[in-house]
């Protein structure tokens, strides 16, 4: 059995340096979704001045929901930007392993997350419950503020040099930008007829539309994985 003294030392190692890590990790994370929240809320405003006498249903509209979820609304849908608390390590099949920036340093491979979700407006505001919501993109930030955006063609190959950049304010505002350009064209289609040829009583008294047709982007449609795109030329 080892030493309990080798023990506490080794324990005391991990928290000076894996911890310590972790907590610079969030740091960064959280600072790069404060200034995400800023420019949600002054794109809101932009925008909605160059649409100023035009039909207010097509305003947009910035919602802080809490410290690590906002929203913004444009049109019919919902862009959900949405930090998670913890720290991540990319798992070893992950192609971000590939990359000379993390072979050098193995704790490069630790990132924070901000997802951004794609719904439609109408499943909040008619409590649609069972309706879906896409993620459309994922930006991953680690300890030296290095990012790279992971997500569907459109989005992930515009954001791919990890390692050679750091995140900041314009890059963010680039991504927002894409992400609702990206949401935009991103249309609703119509279901399969046999998905929604029959109901119940049920759900007809609590209203079909509602219930029985659970609405997504691409519902009935195959919803092919995202693509990862990292720049593996240093």
């Amino acid at each position: 059995m080892s030493d309990p003294q080798e023990k506490k030392v080794a324990i005391i190692g991990t928290l000076k340096e894996k911890s310590v890590l972790k907590e610079k990790v969030y740091d960064n994370t959280l600072e790069s979704f404060t200034i995400v929240k800023d420019i949600l809320k002054n794109f809101s405003k932009e925008v909605n001045v160059e649409l100023d006498n035009i039909d207010t249903r097509i305003k947009l509209e910035y919602t802080d929901r809490s410290s690590f979820d906002a929203q913004i609304r444009v049109a019919g849908d919902i862009l959900l930007f949405s930090m998670h608390s913890n720290i991540f390590q990319f798992d070893r099949e992950h192609p971000a392993w590939k990359t000379p920036y993390i072979q050098k340093n193995k704790f490069n491979a630790y990132s924070g997350i901000i997802n951004i979700y794609n719904f439609l407006a109408d499943s909040f505001k008619y409590s649609r419950l069972d309706d879906l919501g896409y993620l459309i993109a994922r930006i991953f930030i680690n300890h030296e503020k290095q990012y790279f955006v992971e997500g569907k063609r459109q989005m992930g190959m515009l954001f791919t040099n990890y390692g050679n950049e750091e995140i900041t304010r314009s890059s963010l505002t680039l991504i927002i930008s894409t992400a609702i350009q990206y949401a935009l064209e991103f249309d609703l289609l119509v279901p399969p007829y046999d998905a929604v040829k029959i109901a119940t009583v049920g759900q007809a008294e609590a209203k079909i539309q509602h219930s029985k047709l659970i609405t997504g982007k691409r519902l009935g449609f195959q919803f092919n994985s995202d693509d990862v795109l990292i720049n593996n030329s240093h």
